[in-house]
């Protein structure tokens, strides 16, 4: 074991002692924020990241807010940070944790302490754990940690890809550790700073289990926000048992088995630190070896002997190792070739029988892989890229997982219900889709009594073809109902959830499970009701569509800009002012070439650009955003401004002062705005007419049109 290791090592005993004198104390001063008793019940993590590189902020007196999920509940919690990846010392110098009441809102705010106090500092290459504190915390429920850094903050030592919304307080916004509301928090990123783990005490986890892996552990290719890696999906099947465990995510986009890189060290490397370290680990996933056998040149053999050397480790520890066979990943790139195939097969070959070195397996291959074509994922599992799953892969590999190997938990359902598809969409105003609940009993004994129900939105209906109730499903059986799902007439275009819930007989009480999708509605047609009005100036006809506050339009068009101007409006005559803004959110185009623009209009008449005033604000895939003016008043646009991505949503906003527009954009729902760009354009006078806007821009693109999807639009007065 290296010196470094070591010296963590000491450093996690003397962790260990202060949090320990720190109890004693607790029984003599009542104020102390968690009451200790004599014997106080072991630690179990409840969550983790595996923190893996730093940057240089280049911010000073911030504060940052990082909401969690956790997976096994307690009655008292702390919180292990780490400055792993840096050079120099981090001081925290304030830090609570609450109950989340959505986006930066936290419930109320706990005092953290480190040793009894408000300030820690963390050496370079150290980790701080925090003292406990008093919170009940529900399995599956949602924590906010929040972190304050007095002065200069010259590094963050993170893990990316979190997939989870981080909130900041702005450059020098001080101290907002304490807020209840999240107000101060006003820039966003998607990455984890610092914080490591969170732990729980004093409830009925049996420790935890620690999912080590790559991209596809870390949640590549799910959705942000909701908490549906693998992982998650596990943490939910545990929290049904009588006794379960904390499920710890130590995936690491790119991560490898035998080979690291700064920034990104291998499975062997970081085994001590991410996993064997692990407050009340019982039990490790090893799922890694794609990126090994794909790009990173490594032979079956090498991967095999890098499995061997991490099970000798996590036995010699006393903990369970649990192995994952390798996923296809033919499509993915250029990596696949037969040569790398035979490999991937040898190493699952190993993981099914590996002759001791693994306590069992979870055959995550069998559950994606399609069935006439082994070398590939089954469609109804790709998220499209060809390795990464969709939702419903992500499903079938917590699926996989035997509970009872796991050795975790006890007294677990036993029957398990999914939805198909992964993503339903219906049309608004149609027939009704067909979705499938499939209820199957992966136990050892028939389960009796077995009756399905969905749980729908308000005013949908669902049809089942056949009955709802099962008999009894002995081990291994299945049964499925197809449901024919009408959304209501006035459904918000967009997502939906749809649930499903079982219930049935196991061992003589009654046990339930729970699924859900989120489903579309896409919009359909329709008119546009007054005050609002349609302009098209295309040679394809456009079609609109208005669903209370949300707008959709169908269009093609050559061109908008310079010498044409083809487009398709909904609008509202005279309602811009000479000091006001325009805003409108769009949700996205679909359909459509790499230059169809979709965003907002005003002019001084939008059937006759030529009256003058006229500018647009728009998103295309080609060429991001673009703000476009006619600056002469010929009813040319001739001036752009913009460029960078086009991320769906967004928020476009043109605020007028007179003559003077200054457009702005936001992707995170307005919390904070970029502004694009300004422009003179001489000829707008008086109220304008404004508008959202679509154009397929399709003159290179001969046939393509384009369907934007607007829900919201708003003219004000400043």
């Amino acid at each position: 074991m290296s010196r470094r290791l070591e010296h963590l090592r000491g450093h996690r005993r003397f962790a260990a002692l202060a949090t320990a004198l720190a109890a004693t104390l607790a029984a003599l001063l009542p104020a102390v924020p968690a009451a200790a008793d004599t014997k106080q019940p072991q630690w179990a993590g409840t969550w983790a990241t595996a923190q893996h590189a730093s940057y240089d902020p280049g911010t000073s007196e911030v504060t940052v807010r990082i909401p969690v999920r956790v997976s096994a509940g307690g009655s008292s919690v702390r919180i292990r940070l780490t400055n792993a990846f840096t050079t120099e010392p981090v001081t925290i110098g304030h830090a609570t944790v609450g109950r989340g009441a959505g986006g930066s809102a936290v419930a109320k705010p706990y005092e953290l302490r480190f040793g009894g106090k408000d300030e820690v500092t963390i050496a370079a290459g150290e980790q701080a754990v925090s003292d406990a504190v008093r919170i009940p915390v529900p399995a599956r429920g949602d924590l906010v940690v929040s972190l304050y850094f007095p002065g200069r903050l010259t590094h963050i030592s993170q893990h990316w890809m979190g997939l989870q919304t981080v909130y900041w307080t702005p450059d020098g916004g001080g101290d907002h550790a304490s807020d209840a509301d999240g107000d101060a928090f006003t820039r966003t990123d998607s990455a984890f700073p610092f914080l490591t783990g969170v732990d729980v005490q004093g409830a009925n986890a049996a420790g935890s289990v620690v999912a080590l892996g790559d991209s596809i552990t870390d949640g590549a290719a799910s959705a942000s926000n909701a908490n549906r890696r693998w992982p998650d999906y596990l943490a939910g099947r545990l929290s049904a048992c009588s006794t379960t465990a904390g499920v710890l995510n130590e995936g690491i986009s790119g991560n490898r088995i035998t080979v690291g890189v700064d920034g990104n060290p291998s499975a062997m490397d970081r085994l001590e630190r991410d996993v064997l370290s692990q407050p009340g680990a019982r039990t490790v996933i090893l799922f890694e070896g794609v990126n090994d056998l794909s790009w990173g040149g490594a032979t079956g053999d090498q991967v095999i002997d890098g499995m061997k050397e991490i099970g000798r480790r996590v036995h010699a520890r006393g903990l369970r190792l649990i192995g994952a066979t390798v996923v296809p990943y033919r499509g993915w790139g250029d990596w696949w070739t037969e040569a790398k195939e035979a490999d991937r097969q040898k190493v699952n070959t190993f993981v099914r029988d590996s002759g001791g070195v693994f306590d069992g397996y979870a055959d995550f291959d069998k559950a994606v892989r399609d069935p006439d074509d082994p070398t590939r994922y089954g469609a109804a599992f790709d998220s499209g890229d060809h390795l990464h799953p969709n939702g419903t892969g992500m499903k079938a590999f917590a699926d996989a997982v035997d509970l009872a190997g796991l050795r975790v938990a006890r007294d677990c359902p036993s029957a398990r219900v999914r939805l198909t598809p992964y993503r339903p969409t219906l049309q608004a105003h149609g027939d009704g889709t067909e979705i499938m609940s499939t209820v199957t009993n992966t136990g050892t004994r028939t389960v009796t009594q077995v009756s399905t129900r969905l749980d729908l939105p308000d005013g949908w209906s669902a049809e089942p073809a056949g009955g709802t109730r099962t008999r009894s499903l002995a081990p291994g059986d299945s049964a499925a109902v197809t449901w024919t799902v009408t959304p209501a007439a006035d459904a918000a275009w967009g997502t939906h959830e749809i649930g499903v819930r079982t219930s049935f007989l196991q061992d003589g009480r009654t046990r339930r499970d729970s699924d859900s999708v989120d489903a579309t509605v896409t919009p359909a047609p329709s008119e546009v009701r007054a005050p609002y009005l349609t302009t098209a100036t295309t040679t394809e006809e456009a079609q609109y569509a208005q669903n209370g506050d949300q707008f959709a339009i169908w269009a093609g068009g050559q061109d908008l800009s310079g010498w044409k101007d083809e487009k398709a409006a909904v609008y509202l005559a005279d309602a811009a002012p000479p000091s006001g803004t325009v805003s409108a959110r769009i949700v996205g185009q679909t359909g459509s070439g790499p230059s169809a623009k979709a965003g907002i209009a005003v002019a001084n008449d939008l059937t006759a650009p030529a009256a003058g005033g006229y500018a647009v604000l728009t998103m295309s895939a080609q060429y991001g955003l673009e703000f476009l003016t006619d600056s002469d008043g010929d009813g040319r646009l001739d001036t752009w401004a913009g460029g960078g991505g086009s991320t769906h949503p967004a928020w476009l906003r043109l605020v007028r002062d007179g003559t003077t527009y200054t457009a702005y954009s936001s992707v995170n729902n307005g919390l904070s705005w970029t502004e694009i760009a300004s422009a003179d354009v001489p000829s707008a006078s008086g109220a304008l007419d404004a508008g959202v806007v679509a154009s397929a821009v399709n003159l290179n693109y001969p046939g393509t049109t384009v369907q934007a999807v607007f829900d919201h639009f708003s003219v004000e007065t400043r």
